[in-house]
């Protein structure tokens, strides 16, 4: 299955990734890697870089890597397709305005889209690719839709997460269904099932790593992945991740259908 990676930091954090490496975690060490995508908020704004193509040899990756991303706010994807072709419109993270902020998603699992096309009315977001997760983000928008546009500015956080909350209970019926989400404010995450090592489906379909630094500039180092942040006071840092990034005690494993809320580095909700 594809693989899932976000950060939400308090301060603006580096984020170098080896996808490669990152990869092997999860399992999809060789060639059967079907794209990859990094997203990333600035300036109120959101830079997406993404290649239907293997990460193995791209040129356009090894210029992030020498070039990381600094942000408060990452997500990631390695794409292993089960739906859509192998086009760059299929690869995620996957992107749309809404309200005057840029929003951006992605998923890993496999849903019934014939369902969610019959369950979901779409009429402001259409896909541009072909893959169940756009059209799983486009969906999730129009559910959004009504509490942005009335809204003075961003929505409340606890409006927000209903809506989240109520998709992700609609979504776990048509499969599985781990997403992470932002909307230039808040980054949500939903925890649902994926296929373990032993071949079974079944959770945890996520998990999460907080850490704190005090005061000083610091470098959290996995394989595969590096964050680090260069301002002086104090920093906290949320990694989500499909599968651990690494051995050390901390990770916790997200429950079967639960949605973590995330600003600034800190899980302020979760349901």
């Amino acid at each position: 299955m594809c693989e899932l990676f976000a950060m939400s930091a308090r301060r603006p954090a580096t984020v170098r990734m080896s996808l490669e490496e990152f990869s092997s975690h999860g399992g999809l060490a060789g060639p059967h890697k079907d794209g990859w995508g990094i997203a990333w908020y600035e300036d109120g704004d959101l830079r997406l870089v993404k290649e239907n193509t293997s990460a193995s040899h791209s040129a356009c990756l090894r210029f992030i890597q020498d070039h990381p991303p600094e942000s408060c706010t990452v997500l990631s994807h390695i794409r292993r397709a089960t739906q859509g072709r192998s086009r760059l419109a299929n690869c995620q993270p996957f992107q749309r305005e809404l309200g005057g902020q840029m929003h951006a998603f992605t998923h890993n699992g496999d849903l019934d889209a014939t369902r969610l096309r019959a369950a979901q009315a779409i009429e402001s977001f259409n896909p541009v690719g072909d893959t169940d997760s756009e059209l799983a983000f486009c969906a999730l928008l129009e559910r959004l839709r009504a509490a942005w546009r009335a809204a003075d500015g961003v929505p409340s956080l606890e409006l927000r997460l209903d809506v989240v909350c109520a998709f992700a209970q609609a979504l776990r019926a048509l499969g599985p269904a781990n997403f992470l989400y932002a909307d230039g404010d808040a980054l949500f995450v939903h925890g649902h099932r994926r296929t373990q090592a032993d071949g079974t489906m079944a959770p945890p379909g996520l998990h999460s790593l907080s850490r704190r630094c005090a005061g000083e500039p610091a470098t959290y180092d996995v394989p595969g992945l590096a964050v680090s942040h260069h301002e002086s006071g104090e920093q906290q840092v949320t990694l989500i991740a499909s599968v651990p990034l690494s051995s050390e005690a901390g990770w916790h494993a997200l429950r079967e259908g639960e949605v973590l809320a995330l600003r600034d580095g800190v899980v302020v909700a979760r349901s």
